[in-house]
């Protein structure tokens, strides 16, 4: 992280895209983990050996990154608080899961995040893309 921290911002440089995808990936469940003490979730993780380095601005592409895991986490984590309440007997079947594969799709690079948590309403997934868009309660 301290590297990334004190590149220039904004500069796209070759940075070796399965590392950085793993990288904020641990960091974010770490933090993840730091905020809610007793969540637990299994990581499956399937990067492309042949993807190699892509230009990019790291600081930039590591938010995004950083974005996608925490609403993956949120996700697992809203789901087993749910099964856990209706204690219908699921709650010993659900495993909080979030998967992380890359891959290069014609000449591009594909970074896929995955879980297995609650979902997104049909009317959520419209807007996910608007600016500061968000389905999280304030504080």
């Amino acid at each position: 992280m301290l590297q990334h921290s004190r590149t220039s911002g904004g500069e796209k440089q070759a940075v070796d895209a399965n590392a950085l995808v793993d990288e904020y990936l641990r960091l974010a469940y770490s933090g993840f983990r730091s905020k809610y003490k007793n969540f637990a979730c299994s990581i499956d993780t399937n990067y492309d050996p042949q993807l190699g380095r892509l230009e990019a601005v790291p600081q930039e592409l590591g938010q995004v990154l950083l974005n996608l895991y925490n609403n993956a986490f949120y996700a697992v984590r809203q789901k087993h608080q749910l099964v856990q309440v209706l204690g219908d007997g699921e709650e010993k079947a659900y495993a909080p899961k979030v998967s992380v594969s890359t891959r290069k799709l014609h000449g591009q690079v594909e970074i896929r995040v995955r879980d297995n948590g609650v979902g997104m309403a049909e009317h959520v997934k419209s807007k996910v893309f608007q600016p500061f868009f968000t389905t999280k309660p304030t504080r």
